[in-house]
């Protein structure tokens, strides 16, 4: 399955700035996308439920609560893309956005053909992660296992959840197990050549990984950093004990 177009991809917009989703739905509805606008939290729940969005594009400030709190509690229950929109702009901000589970961050004011690259980027990502690649090989190095034809993540032969970005990034580094990938190349590959700098992003959905992967995320024995340089995955052939 190639990488999807924009049309019939539905975009849910949460934003309580009337002016944000009209200009945003004007730009989107005219690249093919099918676009549906929510002003609270609350809406955008519901929107969620019954509207099942490709995408969903979320500003953390609304009037029923904070973005942030309930992108957490979102990510229980759904692995749809989220792409964080918000006039916050301190890398702090950014971090604590990622680590509760959104796939992107931008910044406002913001461009239209930005978003509209980074909506492709998320695309990318959820489809992959839904087995886009095509790939029915099986990664197995100690007790994790990775289906990409079913896609599923099993660590000691229990499912590991993971969002579509994390998967994107486990499944580069499976495909090159026992290889260093440095910053840059895993950047380019997973999120495309506008985040080749943004480092803050890998160290973000790393630690997540290991959270989700590593008996002991302190002490990771799969996904292992090279200081300085990137990250490798532990290859099937290579000795565990040497990261016990």
């Amino acid at each position: 399955m190639h990488e999807r177009t924009s049309r019939g991809v539905r975009i849910l917009i949460i934003d309580d700035e009337v002016e944000i989703r009209r200009a945003m739905r004007t730009h989107l509805t005219g690249e093919g996308y099918t676009v549906e606008s929510a002003a609270t939290a609350k809406a955008g729940i519901e929107a969620i439920n019954r509207w099942h969005p490709d995408v969903v594009i979320l500003d953390l400030s609304l009037p029923d609560g904070d973005g942030i709190a309930y992108l957490r509690q979102w990510r229980e229950w759904t692995a749809v893309p989220i792409i964080v929109l918000s006039a916050r702009t301190k890398e702090e901000d950014k971090v604590k956005a990622l680590d509760a589970g959104a796939d992107d961050y931008i910044a406002k004011p913001f461009s239209p053909s930005e978003l509209v690259a980074r909506i492709r980027v998320a695309l990318r990502h959820a489809a992959h992660a839904a087995g886009g690649a095509g790939n029915d090989a099986r990664f197995q190095t100690g007790e994790l296992a990775i289906d990409m034809q079913k896609r599923q993540v099993l660590v000691d032969g229990q499912e590991k959840r993971l969002t579509p970005t994390e998967y994107a990034v486990l499944t580069y580094l499976a495909t090159n197990a026992g290889r260093v990938i440095t910053h840059r190349a895993l950047l380019l590959a997973v999120w495309g050549p506008a985040y080749e700098d943004e480092q803050h992003y890998l160290h973000v959905f790393i630690r997540q990984l290991r959270q989700k992967i590593e008996p002991d995320p302190r002490h990771p024995r799969y996904l292992l950093t090279d200081t300085g340089i990137g990250y490798h995955l532990l290859s099937p052939g290579d000795d565990l004990s040497a990261n016990s």
